[in-house]
């Protein structure tokens, strides 16, 4: 079984528990909702933020797996390849920032 296969079906199994956990463990009456709702979002903060580091991190480091790579091939080029991998760590790590204001935002409803 190789790496995306298991990631993959790792997703799948995960994504199913999520989907179907909640409604088996659903109570009546509109007095819970308020904290199924807050529950929820206490959720989706911690997924979020889960989700954005790991793939923040995965493009982290293959970025700087290139750039190195390109460096030991061409050391002459080293200083050509700084600027943009520096924007290109910046872009990428703005993305994982712009979940962290969501999850904050989100914070502020509980």
């Amino acid at each position: 079984m190789n790496f995306k296969h298991m990631i993959t079906a790792t997703f799948a199994f995960a994504s199913t528990l999520v989907l179907f956990a909640v409604p088996a463990f659903a109570q009546a009456g509109a007095a819970d909702n308020e904290h199924s709702m807050k529950s929820m979002i206490a959720i989706a903060i911690g997924f979020g933020l889960g989700i954005a580091a790991a793939g923040g991190a995965l493009g982290q480091g293959r970025a700087a797996a290139a750039a190195l790579e390109g460096i030991g091939r061409n050391p002459g080029a080293a200083k050509e390849m700084f600027t943009p991998l520096l924007l290109s760590l910046a872009l990428i790590e703005s993305l994982v920032i712009y979940s962290l204001v969501i999850s904050f935002m989100l914070l502020g409803k509980l």
